[in-house]
């Protein structure tokens, strides 16, 4: 049986194989680093997560340009807001999206995942959009 961490491996092999424009991967690594964050997640991975799935579901961002915006934002700050981790972590999971056929199903899945794990964390929502809005768009 494998475990969540060599599903990741499997994922992240499959996603950076695509050498896709849109670099899906991006999308795949901040769902599965909010997904399985604990209390020992440091804050920064938490932050970066989901500000990337932010970016990503609300703002229609390619995880080329999350990956750009995380880059801004890790030159601004090395502080990082606490971010309280919800029970339920989103709907699908990543053994979910392995389930899909390599292609357009299984990237189709890795958008719904992220949607799904942000739509989990909607009570640090606001919090979430203040700062990543705050470190991209401000003169901060």
């Amino acid at each position: 049986m494998m475990s969540d961490l060599d599903k990741y491996h499997e994922l992240t092999i499959y996603t950076l194989s695509l050498g896709d424009t849109e670099f899906i991967h991006q999308h795949m690594v901040d769902a599965y680093a909010a997904q399985t964050a604990d209390n020992s997640t440091k804050p920064m991975r938490l932050f970066f997560s989901l500000a990337g799935l932010y970016l990503f579901v609300e703002k229609n961002y390619s995880g080329r340009r999350v990956q750009q915006a995380h880059q801004k934002m890790a030159s601004k700050t090395k502080n990082f807001i606490k971010i309280n981790l919800p029970k339920n972590r989103g709907k699908i999971s990543i053994a979910d999206v392995l389930k899909e056929p390599a292609g357009s199903e299984r990237n189709l899945m890795i958008n719904k995942w992220a949607e799904s794990v942000w739509t989990a964390y909607s009570n640090e929502h606001e919090k979430v959009i203040h700062e990543t809005n705050k470190w991209l768009f401000s003169l901060v």
